[in-house]
């Protein structure tokens, strides 16, 4: 499996494009802020024809240019139901920057507007692309509709788990006691050797969180701590 991406933008956030090899069919997940560049350079240096665009969520930061590049390939976006009204004003449901800071962080380049095609992701929905299954993981906590795509041995975690921390809680549609619960539920069993491609930051594997990330032990059988709200960052 290829698996390659970049941070782009102002918010550093991970965009990346996965296919069986080489001069196969892809998927972009999360072109967000300054990423239609790296996406182009990524599809011409392995050869890739894209297929379709995952989002993990509807923040600004990871749906920015989902729209161009959708329209560029003639390609769909896929979004869980529970943030497909994010796609409608990206700006205004993700944070509190006003359009007129938005369009100065990109030289009156802003690139925000609702894609063509939009499909609906539901939890727990195995998603056949590119010779690949997707399967969706709804795990709300971040926002509403926020998940994570497990791919045989990699999970695509969006902004639900880092390395090291996870996302934060306290943005509109957030809810700290959802994400323990995503956290519990979705991430927690997943296997030690999994891989962890995140939204943003390095990559990590399962193992290494469940060790040591200070937002996951705390949820360990041997551990009685609650889990502390994340509530700066990203």
């Amino acid at each position: 499996m290829l698996l390659a991406g970049f941070p782009a933008g102002s918010w550093a956030t991970n965009c990346y494009v996965v296919a069986t090899g080489p001069g196969e069919p892809c998927v972009i997940v999360d072109p967000g802020q300054a990423s239609i560049d790296g996406v182009h350079d990524l599809i011409r240096e392995n050869r890739l024809a894209p297929a379709a665009v995952l989002l993990t969520h509807g923040h600004i930061d990871h749906v920015w240019s989902v729209a161009p590049v959708s329209a560029e390939f003639g390609i769909p976006a896929l979004i869980h139901a529970d943030d497909r009204y994010r796609l409608v004003d990206p700006a205004g449901t993700s944070i509190v920057a006003a359009r007129e800071q938005l369009l100065a962080m990109t030289k009156n380049s802003l690139e925000l507007t609702e894609p063509d095609d939009v499909r609906i992701l539901e939890d727990e929905q195995v998603v056949d692309l590119v010779g690949l299954s997707f399967r969706v993981r709804h795990a709300p906590g971040h926002t509403e509709g926020s998940v994570v795509f497990e791919v045989d041995d990699v999970m695509l975690s969006g902004d639900v788990l880092f390395a090291g921390s996870i996302g934060r809680t306290d943005l509109p549609g957030g809810d700290h006691a959802r994400m323990v619960e995503s956290l519990r539920r979705v991430i927690l069993p997943a296997p030690d050797d999994m891989l962890v491609l995140p939204g943003h930051g390095p990559q990590t594997t399962i193992g290494e969180e469940r060790a040591a990330n200070p937002y996951l032990r705390p949820l360990l059988p041997d551990v009685s701590a609650e889990v502390p709200q994340r509530t700066t960052g990203l």
